[in-house]
Order: C-alpha cells, then structure tokens, then sequence
C-alpha cells in the first residue's frame, strides 16, 4: 500500500472515530452534565451518566500530582500516537485488519488526547456496562466512544495475532489449517 493511500485510510479512520467520539462527548455535556440524571436501559446493563475523568482507564493516575498526570497523560500519550501513526506509514508488511485497528486505536486516543488538552486534564466519559449474576452486580469502568475504539483496536490486533500465531504454528507441525 502506498503512504498516499494509507494517510487517506488514516485519516478517514480517526475522522471518523474523532466525529463519533466528541459529538457524543458535546451531547453527554450537553443534556448530562448539570442534570445528574443516570439513564438506565435493558434492565440496567447500559447506563448513560456524565463524569469527568482525570486518569486513564479505570481512572489510573487520577491521584497523581496535576504537573506529572500532565506529562503522562498529555505528553507520555502524545508521544505514543506519534509512534503509532510513523509505525502506519512505514510498516511494509502490515495486514489490512492491523492496519485498521492500529488506525481506530489512534483516533481514540487523539480523542481522548483532545479533551485532556482542552478540558484542564479531564475527559468526559458518559457509558456504563453491567450485569447481575447471582445477586451480585458486575460493571465496568464509565468510558466514551474513544475508549470503545481503542478497546475494539486492541481486540482486532489481540484476536488477528491469535488467529495467525495458531494458523503458523499449524504449518509448522505440519497440519492443515
């Protein structure tokens, strides 16, 4: 693939995780934030309620002093999608589908990374998951369209890698795949 048409795909990728990201951020501030309504659907597995967070995920970091969660979380970030987006463009051999996760990784994080930017080191975050099991309730952390990109990336990168790892190792004993 030339760098042309990979910059194309990049940025049609992250333009797209970028609109879907903070136009559900501007809509949660906007009928969320000084509400404190929680909406609840399918019988509490899905909850719709703004926070701000000031860590990573699951708030790692929240804690930290502001200078240094700055530096992690703005320029430690910062620094890492540099490294992924020069990674896209020279990598010769990258398959189509890493290729789109690392892709939607990047826009998530340049998600993310503009609300840190502009958002005095927070991000909004506004979804909830859970399930009961036996009495007990199981919920995640409370994250945004960009951490939903990132956690699809790493999935589609963990999952191929898997996949190939299994179909290599095959061949290698001499099986059929």
């Amino acid at each position: 693939m030339t760098i042309k048409r990979k910059i194309i795909i990049i940025i049609a990728i992250v333009a797209t995780v970028l609109l879907l990201d903070h136009g559900t951020k501007w809509h949660a501030i906007r009928t969320l934030k000084h509400s404190g309504n929680c909406y609840s659907f399918l019988g509490d597995m899905i909850r719709i309620q703004y926070a701000e967070n000031k860590g990573a995920f699951l708030s790692l970091g929240a804690a930290l002093p502001t200078a240094t969660r700055s530096l992690i979380m703005v320029g430690v970030n910062a620094l890492i999608l540099g490294v992924l987006v020069a990674y896209l463009l020279l990598a010769k051999l990258i398959k189509p589908l890493p290729f789109v996760a690392f892709a939607t990784i990047t826009g998530g994080g340049i998600g993310n990374l503009i609300d840190r930017i502009f958002r005095d080191g927070s991000v909004v975050d506004f979804m909830n998951m859970g399930v009961q099991i036996g009495g007990y309730s199981l919920r995640t952390g409370i994250f945004n369209v960009a951490d939903l990109a990132i956690m699809a990336g790493l999935f589609l990168v963990i999952g191929h890698e898997l996949y190939w790892g299994i179909k290599q190792q095959s061949h290698a004993e001499g099986g059929k795949s």
